[in-house]
């Protein structure tokens, strides 16, 4: 006999997701409605052909309608040092204040790319899709950025991280992702 299925509390699930350790991303978007970012950890690969992510925003945020008239945004992937700008980009700083803390440049899209930022994804909106407080971007990556990156910021447990590999000759291409 199956039970009724139980609805979870809100802050229950919140607990719980913060045992998920997630990579730490600012993600920037410039166009005809304006330039904005916002940091996320709730983004991950969806397949690599063609190359697709998917990136989860509230519809609350300041950079929302930026992000979604604009159709196009870079995911900047970030490095231990970038602490500081990944708490910028997550308060309530006015956008202006935000990119002026950093060095950016772009790529095919003209959205902002961190100029020293672990690996940046270029990528047009392809399909946005709404669940509860959110939409969820499923991002068609056109351009790339990598950096010699050595160590990556991570959010868990409610604060701040740094994972690395000591030997940065050992970090190529060929390590951890392709194992999987």
């Amino acid at each position: 006999m199956r039970t009724p299925m139980q609805d979870v509390a809100p802050q229950d699930y919140r607990d719980a997701m913060a045992c998920l350790g997630a990579a730490v991303n600012i993600v920037t978007t410039d166009g005809s409605a304006g330039r904005a970012g916002f940091t996320a950890s709730a983004i991950c690969s969806v397949t690599d052909d063609p190359p697709t992510l998917l990136v989860c925003i509230n519809r609350a945020s300041s950079a929302y309608a930026s992000v979604t008239r604009n159709k196009v945004v870079c995911v900047n992937v970030l490095a231990a040092r970038h602490e500081p700008l990944s708490r910028l980009f997550g308060g309530k700083v006015p956008a202006e204040e935000r990119f002026a803390a950093a060095a950016w440049s772009t790529l095919a899209t003209g959205a902002p790319v961190l100029a020293d930022c672990a690996a940046a994804f270029d990528c047009r909106i392809a399909d946005i899709v709404n669940v509860g407080t959110h939409d969820v971007l499923f991002c068609r990556v056109v351009a790339l950025q990598r950096s010699g990156c050595t160590d990556n910021l991570i959010y868990f447990g409610r604060a701040y991280h740094t994972i690395g590999v000591t030997d940065p000759a050992g970090a190529g291409p060929e390590s951890a992702l392709d194992a999987s």
